[in-house]
């Protein structure tokens, strides 16, 4: 066992800073002789000096971490001879201490201070993350990382705390139960201490894993006259959680409110701020927005998960034609290219998909966002500031003097955000953007309702992508069945119009928790301008016409995208219905 050749009087003092040879020549498991002829390897081939050491036979890999971890200060511990608290271990939650690697080993009430137990010096973030989850000064022990997945196995290998017992915990604390209906008259000290009570952030930080693990795209605590209710939105559906007592809905916003930075003596405007986690080794990105009410604060959480968004065109859902032509338009030297559909049908995702693809170090591409929601290497990006004047127009302006090949526009929502992107495409950029509107065609029409003048955008705009998300069938409970004529009339079709047809369904499993759905894809239409679509938007055609003119020009439309996905066996009629709107035939 590692803990048995490890000297007892290694001073970690001494050993902080120091060369990882030195220091393993302190703990008596390599000799001066040993060092050097590893230095000498590493000088003639290079390479990670612990890892020579490795190959060389001189040490084992748990020597080289624990080493590490002296090195930058980190004191051992041995969880076998440590016996941790009941009370100590529950501060931290099953879900947390397997997403992290750790143990709680003491916990020091008068200075706030929990002191942890890792199994590696490199997983610093783990003690930054506790910080902002738990509210408390974090301070790291290094132990064998054999003693501490035997550790994780001895104290949390029990049934998982439930939301359910823990909220039922909460509503027999009676400090907690004392809050409610104290409205305005709660000291700024009782909330405090209201929120760093152990319950609420035990609940938090459980609600938040579970919504992460459940691939929850946000987390919403809304408070009512009489109710307090979380909800997660999964797959674009809102699903409701046990609910917690009312009493606690001003220290959950509280809790929410120190984690991201937040003044929690303001309760009458809005806020947002933002937390930065990493669980189970990936970034997680938290935008936090706090709404007051009329019945306390509602705080919404979007939870930004790099590890479930993946940034490829191959995985938006482009159909194979569709996204030859999507490329063609990306591809061009400059115009403007829309991408449309409401608040959360997945335009921003296929725009990055794009800027990911054309990310080259021979382009410069700029984007000007509200948020910024996805970190890329070799993006200049910059975030909107409404209430210090950074706003969309005036990012663009400055944008043109920065030498951009490529410029991603968040969102064009005004005229003069509009004027400047057909500049900026008039002197050879290429513009991408987003709008709010129902399909491809009708983005024509918000376009001249900000002022645009048409001619304007007929000299520029080169593509409109109309696009929705549907929900996938569950790969694990997906069922062939026979739809009824009903449902085949919502979509216009007749019997005979799907003879020899497969249709699917998902039948409810544990997997996509009883839904029969896991995960989303997108429809999608694309239209592209030619001669006939400008004369068109020249003469302020009506929406309509100009959707029949693409049509006869080879537009799919998102319903008979839809209908393809449905043939597929990926989606189901009641989801295409829900996503698209019937476009009557001429």
């Amino acid at each position: 066992m590692v803990t048995e050749t490890i000297q007892q009087d290694v001073n970690v003092a001494e050993l902080q800073g120091r060369p990882i040879g030195r220091i393993m020549v302190k703990m008596g498991k390599l000799t001066r002789e040993q060092v050097h002829e590893a230095l000498g390897i590493q000088k003639e081939k290079g390479g990670p000096i612990g890892q020579i050491m490795i190959d060389l036979g001189y040490i084992v890999p748990t020597t080289l971490v624990l080493a590490l971890a002296f090195q930058v200060g980190m004191e051992y511990v041995d969880l076998e001879k440590f016996d941790v608290p009941d009370d100590v271990i529950k501060m931290v939650s099953a879900q947390m201490a397997n997403a992290y690697k750790l143990i709680p080993l003491e916990y020091d009430d008068a200075d706030k201070r929990l002191t942890v137990a890792l199994g590696s010096a490199d997983n610093f973030r783990a003690t930054d993350d506790m910080r902002t989850l738990m509210g408390l000064d974090v301070v790291a022990r290094i132990a064998d990382p054999e003693m501490l997945e035997r550790a994780l196995h001895k104290y949390y290998d029990v049934e998982p705390e439930s939301i359910g017992e823990l909220i039922n915990e909460i509503a027999g604390d009676g400090q907690l139960a004392a809050l409610e209906n104290r409205g305005e008259s709660i000291d700024l000290e009782t909330i405090r201490e209201a929120a760093d009570s152990n319950p609420i952030r035990r609940l938090v930080n459980m609600v938040l894993l579970q919504a992460i693990r459940d691939r929850a795209s946000d987390i919403h605590f809304e408070p009512f006259e009489n109710e307090f209710k979380i909800r997660y939105r999964i797959d674009g559906l809102l699903y409701e959680m046990v609910p917690p007592p009312k009493s606690i809905a001003l220290a959950i916003a509280s809790r929410i409110k120190v984690m991201a930075d937040l003044d929690i003596a303001e309760r009458r405007l809005p806020q947002d701020g933002r937390i930065e986690l990493v669980i189970n080794g990936q970034p997680v990105d938290l935008r936090i927005s706090v709404l007051p009410t009329m019945f306390g604060e509602s705080v919404v959480m979007r939870v930004l998960d790099r590890s479930q968004v993946s940034l490829d065109l191959e995985q938006v859902g482009f159909r194979e034609d569709d996204l030859r032509v999507f490329r063609q338009l990306i591809n061009r030297p400059n115009g403007i290219c829309v991408v449309t559909g409401p608040t959360g049908s997945g335009k921003t995702t296929t725009l990055y998909s794009g800027l990911n693809e054309l990310n080259d170090v021979a382009v410069k591409i700029l984007t000007t966002e509200d948020p910024v929601e996805y970190d890329i290497d070799g993006l200049i990006q910059v975030q909107i500031n409404d209430a210090i004047g950074l706003t969309f127009g005036r990012c663009l302006r400055s944008f043109l003097r920065q030498d951009p090949d490529i410029i991603l526009v968040g969102e064009i929502r005004d005229l003069e955000t509009g004027e400047i992107a057909i500049q900026a495409s008039l002197t050879g950029h290429m513009v991408f953007s987003t709008l709010h509107t129902n399909d491809a065609p009708s983005a024509i029409a918000r376009l001249l309702d900000l002022g645009l003048e048409p001619y304007l955008i007929t000299a520029t705009l080169e593509g409109i992508v109309g696009q929705r998300l549907v929900r996938r069938i569950c790969p694990r409970c997906r069922e062939e069945f026979t739809p009824t004529e009903e449902m085949l009339m919502e979509l216009q079709l007749r019997p005979e119009n799907v003879a020899g047809r497969t249709f699917f369904r998902g039948s409810g499993c544990d997997y996509c928790r009883g839904t029969g759905y896991s995960g989303r894809t997108g429809i999608f239409e694309i239209m592209l301008m030619d001669d006939t679509i400008r004369e068109l938007i020249i003469g302020r055609a009506s929406t309509n016409a100009l959707r029949e003119a693409a049509r006869r020009r080879g537009m799919r439309t998102l319903r008979e995208s839809g209908l393809l996905l449905i043939y597929d066996g990926v989606t189901t009629i009641e989801e295409v219905v829900s996503q698209t709107i019937y476009e009557e035939m001429e």
